[in-house]
């Protein structure tokens, strides 16, 4: 071997422990194992008991196991319009089920599903929103809180339209603040995980059967003030992941180097099949403690 040869062998020799031991501490270490259930919409109906149980037992036996869930509104079937009695059963339903088959904790945000909306009953004491934070031991529909070096910011998306009769997505000015102020003194090394009910950006909504050459985005089927979130977003990249539901159906937009993963419903088409081509299913996604993820959806 020629002296130069050797010179440049020996090298790296002395350098491939330096290489190795650089690869080890490079690679990223899993932090937490996160399901995204939501669209849930249970009733004692179309067999949707025992497709939550099996959905549930789906997602605890996940290998590696999922840490916590994150649920994503829509809880129960329909408290919109429905009669005391009937939304004091659904909820009843879902508590057992939940109690029975479920070993992992759980973090809820509000759909518009479980609301209590109907005119008739405006003067109960529980009417709006109150009922279903009472049923989860809410104090705020928004709140925020950290697990393993991550924050999740959980959203309420929903509120009455100015007519009173509707609801539409947005924030408002109090939870904006809130909101704004949540992002500037969290540490911008801490990754963030936004979830919400109605997607703050989809896809999804130009695949619906609109008039060709136009699509119509209904207020409460995205944000309306989707502009002025992602704006704040843009201030803080630590904001990684942004989960919604709402649409029932499967889609993933990154913009900005946020990802926004609008999963399909756990009751798919409300219990009866497939909602268009997405499947009844929920969100698994891994944490990575240099701010990554990965995520796929599973159709339990």
């Amino acid at each position: 071997m020629k002296r130069r040869t050797a010179l440049k062998m020996s090298g790296l020799y002395l350098l491939t422990p330096a290489i190795k031991k650089l690869n080890i501490s490079a690679e990223r270490r899993k932090v937490l194992r996160i399901a995204h259930l939501t669209d849930i919409h249970l009733k004692d109906q179309f067999g949707a008991p025992g497709k939550l149980a099996k959905c549930l037992h789906h997602v605890q036996q996940q290998s590696p196991k999922v840490d916590l869930i994150l649920n994503g509104g829509d809880i129960v079937f329909d408290m919109n319009k429905e009669n005391i009695d009937t939304i004091n059963k659904q909820w009843a339903l879902s508590h057992k089920i939940m109690k029975s088959e479920c070993g992992l904790p759980v973090h809820y945000c509000l759909g518009n599903h479980d609301i209590w909306w109907n005119e008739n009953d405006k003067g109960q004491a529980l009417y709006g929103k109150k009922y279903s934070m009472d049923q989860l031991q809410l104090s705020k529909a928004y709140y925020s809180f950290e697990n393993n070096g991550w924050k999740f910011i959980i959203l309420d998306s929903v509120h009455l339209d100015i007519d009173g009769t509707w609801y539409i997505g947005k924030l408002g000015d109090e939870q904006f603040t809130w909101l704004e102020n949540e992002l500037n003194t969290t540490d911008a090394k801490t990754p963030v995980l936004v979830m919400s009910h109605i997607p703050i950006l989809t896809a999804t909504l130009m695949i619906e059967d609109n008039i060709v050459n136009k699509w119509e985005m209904l207020g409460g089927d995205m944000h309306t003030d989707t502009s002025k979130i992602i704006k704040l977003f843009y201030k803080h990249p630590n904001v990684k992941l942004c989960l919604s539901g709402h649409i029932h159906l499967r889609d993933k937009v990154v913009y900005n180097n946020v990802t926004y993963i609008c999963n399909g419903a756990v009751s798919g088409a409300w219990w009866e099949g497939n909602r268009r081509e997405t499947a009844p299913g929920y969100g698994l996604i891994d944490l990575y403690d240099d701010d990554s993820f990965d995520e796929t959806y599973v159709n339990y």
